[in-house]
């Protein structure tokens, strides 16, 4: 094991690039979907605080409220309070698993130095997997956040159908064609 740099160039300096753009904007959407999971949490617990005692203020029913977990416990209870389907919940549970993988192992490629053509692009097909994964868990949870922001406004339809495809989009884009056409979700 030796440092992460060193003093050899990368041997794909452009893929590499495009992998780690890639990587950003991937955990950028990790981390978005795990705040929004925390909030709807947080709403739901507000208002069972609220509902348990009618005649608390706001700052009492704040107080109440658990502290928040990490990603897994979260969802465990988002779906036990949401009125989830069996594929709901397992396209959170994959959006979960999806959102760790892109955590602690999305830049684990290897050595800067030491990354081929086949290996960038073979890591980015794995990323690219687990991204699809989170867009779909991330577009159910946007979608309770919306019903909770604006609900008196109707969810947009269009955004929900075709927002896996604009994060696989976005998230890969840097890699042009060189990646094909992208994944279904895993679940």
């Amino acid at each position: 094991m030796t440092w992460s740099l060193g003093y050899l160039p990368p041997r794909e300096p452009e893929l590499l690039d495009a992998l780690h753009l890639s990587l950003g904007r991937s955990l950028y959407v990790a981390n978005a979907f795990e705040t929004k999971c925390r909030y709807v949490l947080r709403i739901i617990n507000l208002v069972a605080a609220a509902q348990a005692d009618p005649v608390a203020d706001l700052a009492q029913a704040i107080a109440t409220l658990p502290t928040d977990k990490l990603l897994g416990p979260t969802l465990h209870d988002l779906n036990g309070r949401m009125s989830s389907t069996a594929e709901t919940a397992g396209l959170l549970t994959a959006a979960k698993e999806a959102r760790n993988f892109i955590a602690h192992e999305g830049a684990a490629a290897g050595y800067v130095s030491d990354l081929s053509r086949d290996r960038i692009l073979t890591h980015a097909s794995r990323l690219r997997t687990a991204v699809a994964d989170l867009a779909h868990g991330d577009n159910i949870v946007s979608t309770w956040c919306h019903g909770i922001e604006e609900p008196r406004e109707p969810a947009p339809q269009d955004l929900i159908d075709t927002y896996p495809k604009m994060i696989d989009a976005w998230v890969f884009g840097p890699f042009g064609s060189l990646l094909g056409s992208a994944p279904a979700p895993s679940r």
